[in-house]
């Protein structure tokens, strides 16, 4: 098909630019497997040098965003959040051609979470604040939280759009200047972006984005002039970023690098809402989603009857599985070939290894495009691959408990703490456990969901820092301490 020549191009310093890295990467629709451009570029070292430089000049001393009043600053991000709503289906378009989620309903959550985040941290611009103590000991001393300069944010093709705002809007507002970095899987969306950062009014040089692979991340998180790179996406990928920021200039990361959520559903839960979260939180975007409920831990009271529901659920997300364009889709197939091949090849060597029972789906269910009929295993084994590992895709473990210690051994016996959910109507219970859990963040009666308010993030190998709340703020600006000596007793002048 073609494209706007724009979407094929890199977005520095204001400008659309052709890349000058001649490489170039294919992109596909997981619909129907058809090319849609085998012209997306990959920034080289001169493309990333260029943008760096341009970023650096922007958060120069005197330059006008850093002369820029908070007031103003959040006037920007105000709009670009406007803009975001107002160019919604353009860009969901431009996602799901390659990435394959239907608008409804994970499309228009993603990007209802970039457009919240934007309006989230434009409110916190000028009410960002740092700390006094008193100068009982003779110095008044003064603690500010100042941007860190240039940051990356290299993002995942999951939820794109979800990512910007998660990593740009907190870094902007902190008054850092931010360099995109999306999936080679789903790179249309990100390029359009530079189109509303001119509408905007950011200065040049703020808010760029380049496209590129795995190499043009690594130039980012190794580069002498980036201050932090922001990655979200696998655990050896994350370590490659975390590596090669250390043997740089040291710059700080934060790292998002997925999870094996565990849901526990106690006898007395409520069933309809046990299976309405469970099964959303595994089928959201065919599975591929980071907080996906990949476990699900059932007392043995009610196992029986959350299994027949939870059965029955998935044979109706069945109904509504299509082409993601078509009226009334809400599950469409996985990202690319790779990933459609990946999963249906760990489904298969599970049941040849006997890792569990397959109850049901876990099939192809078109001879075009990447769909896959979402899949139950019962009983599985403790060291199986699909209950220790991220399948990230429609596969989930469900497995009976007796007691809650059990469960809760079983819960965080893993390397991954990135969420959990524990669905009870005791709330001394769920008070118990959420304490227990091994995990960034906890549902009570819930599960695989965020708020703007909170810091989002994991345990163990689920990452470093946290997105969201004051916490992101925190994590793109530098502590500075100001001590005043009020002994001095120099000139007044």
């Amino acid at each position: 098909m073609e494209l706007s020549p724009h979407l094929t191009q890199l977005f520095i310093n204001n400008t659309y630019v052709d890349c000058l890295n001649s490489h170039k990467i294919s992109v596909y629709n997981p619909a129907t497997g058809d090319l849609v451009s085998d012209q997306i570029p990959v920034a080289g070292p001169d493309d990333v040098d260029q943008a760096v430089q341009a970023a650096n000049i922007a958060f120069s001393l005197g330059s006008e965003w850093r002369q820029m009043s908070n007031v103003e600053r959040g006037r920007i991000l105000l709009r670009f959040a406007d803009l975001l709503e107002a160019n919604q289906d353009r860009l969901a378009h431009l996602t799901r051609l390659t990435l394959g989620a239907p608008y409804h309903p994970f499309g228009k959550s993603e990007i209802e979470t970039a457009i919240g985040c934007f309006r989230y941290y434009a409110g916190w611009v000028d009410k960002f604040p740092g700390q006094s103590f008193p100068a009982d000991d003779g110095f008044y001393k003064i603690v500010r939280n100042e941007p860190l300069g240039v940051v990356a944010g290299i993002i995942p093709w999951n939820g794109p759009l979800a990512s910007v705002g998660l990593k740009a809007a907190p870094a902007l507002a902190a008054g850092n200047v931010f360099i995109l970095k999306p999936s080679e899987k789903t790179p249309l969306m990100a390029a359009e972006l530079g189109k509303l950062v001119l509408e905007a009014g950011f200065p040049a040089g703020v808010f760029q984005v380049v496209t590129g692979d795995g190499s043009t991340g690594a130039l980012l998180a190794s580069h002498m002039k980036v201050a932090k790179v922001s990655f979200t996406g696998s655990i050896p990928t994350g370590k490659t970023v975390q590596i090669l920021a250390a043997k740089s200039n040291l710059k700080r990361c934060t790292l998002e690098l997925g999870g094996k959520s565990p849901a526990a559903v106690f006898d007395d839960a409520d069933l309809d809402n046990a299976v309405h979260w469970c099964v959303n939180g595994l089928t959201t975007n065919s599975g591929q989603i980071c907080f996906a409920s990949t476990r699900v831990y059932v007392q043995e009271g009610i196992y029986d009857r959350f299994l027949t529901a939870y059965q029955a659920a998935f044979k109706a997300k069945r109904s509504v599985m299509g082409h993601p364009e078509a009226e009334g889709a809400e599950l469409g197939p996985v990202v690319d070939k790779a990933q459609y091949e990946r999963i249906l090849e760990i489904i298969k060597r599970a049941e040849s290894e006997e890792q569990g029972t397959l109850l049901i789906g876990g099939r192809p269910i078109s001879t075009k495009g990447y769909y896959i009929e979402p899949a139950i295993f019962t009983d599985t084994k403790p060291d199986a691959s699909i209950y220790k590992e991220e399948i990230f895709g429609p596969v989930v473990v469900v497995n009976k408990f007796k007691t809650e210690d059990e469960v809760l051994q079983r819960a965080n016996d893993s390397r991954y703490g990135l969420m959990s959910g524990v669905f009870t109507e005791s709330l001394n219970r769920a008070l118990r456990i959420s304490s227990a859990f091994d995990s960034g963040v906890v549902g009570i009666n819930c599960i695989s969901t965020i708020n703007f308010s909170c810091p989002f993030g994991g345990t163990k190998e689920s990452g470093l820092g946290r997105e969201l709340g004051v916490n992101a703020l925190l994590a793109y600006t530098e502590p500075k301490t100001v001590l005043i000596n009020m002994n001095y007793k120099g000139s007044s002048q």
